[in-house]
């Protein structure tokens, strides 16, 4: 009974393999990136790259264990729920109120440690900011922020 339930188990196993979430890939720059619009220094770039891009952009950098079904299934959820909050591939499409809000959560996310995501980062030891990356990237954001003016007669609901 246990050899037919583990060979029942390890065929579900091996017919899962052939359904695979599409890629989070795009080729080149989206026109929509926030460095079409935005000054994104080198600096901040890398490190943007290195710690925030996986989950939140166009172009994911897959492990090895991401052609493991049902790890890709869920990496694709997880990479799907970064987007929806912030894609950098994305940012030039969002509303003034709105790309202003973002860039205040990416400094709040960064001076407080919860970006990148401790799970994440069990994986990904490399994607850890350091205490200055963390303040570059909060600074840009905060600069940034500054930059973008909102129409005339919004205003902005501070979310603390």
């Amino acid at each position: 009974m246990l050899r037919k339930v583990l060979i029942g188990l390890l065929a579900i196993f091996v017919l899962i393999q052939f359904f695979r979430p599409e890629k989070n890939q795009s080729e080149g720059i989206s026109p929509n990136d926030i460095s079409t619009k935005y000054a994104v220094p080198a600096s901040v770039q890398t490190v943007l790259k290195r710690s925030c891009f996986d989950c939140h952009s166009n172009n994911t950098v897959y492990p090895w264990y991401d052609n493991i079904q049902p790890v890709s299934w869920w990496l694709a959820n997880h990479i799907e729920e970064g987007k929806s909050e912030l894609n950098f591939s994305e940012f030039t499409t969002y509303p003034p109120k709105k790309a202003r809000h973002k860039l205040e959560e990416v400094a709040e996310a960064v001076t407080d440690g919860w970006m990148p995501l401790s799970s994440y980062l069990r994986i990904h030891q490399d994607a850890k900011l350091k205490p200055e990356e963390a303040k570059l990237i909060a600074d840009w954001a905060n600069q940034l922020r500054s930059q973008i003016q909102l129409p005339a007669g919004e205003t902005e609901e501070h979310h603390h």
